[in-house]
């Protein structure tokens, strides 16, 4: 009644081979806690250009370092930045950045990046604070 399929259905499953990287979970939070970090390391390198400091170069040498390590020992790319910027809105970012730094590094259970994308929140709210008092204006958190 039927004629047999004779040849193979485009439509079927891939399952058993494997044409593209598959990655997991941790490698996946790997890449998204990297790239947070490297973001604020990014703003980082531009507070620092801007007002330089000793907190800064230590931050900054940390973040990178995080990075590398979560890169598998590939430094992060790290640029100056010309050209004046609002440092207000930098260490708003900032403070973003490593809230979002904080969240992959908790779900992923990395003590030491959690750790250090706390500091770096408290850090960026207290120079907010501080800008804010100097300035008598409220500034926006992002």
């Amino acid at each position: 009644m039927y004629e047999p399929i004779r040849t193979k259905s485009v439509h079927s499953t891939m399952a058993g081979t494997s044409d593209f990287p598959h990655r997991t979970r941790e490698e996946e939070l790997d890449i998204q806690l990297a790239s947070h970090l490297a973001a604020l390391l990014a703003v980082t390198d531009e507070l620092h250009a801007q007002a330089p400091s000793t907190d800064l170069d230590a931050a900054a040498e940390r973040l990178a370092r995080q990075v590398a390590r979560l890169r598998g020992g590939r430094p992060p790319a790290r640029a100056t930045t010309t050209g004046p910027t609002r440092t207000a809105a930098l260490h708003r970012r900032a403070h973003a950045l490593a809230g979002r730094a904080l969240v992959v590094a908790a779900s992923r259970a990395d003590t030491a990046a959690a750790i250090l994308a706390a500091e770096r929140m408290d850090a960026h709210a207290a120079a907010l604070a501080t800008d804010t008092s100097a300035t008598g204006t409220l500034a926006a958190t992002a």
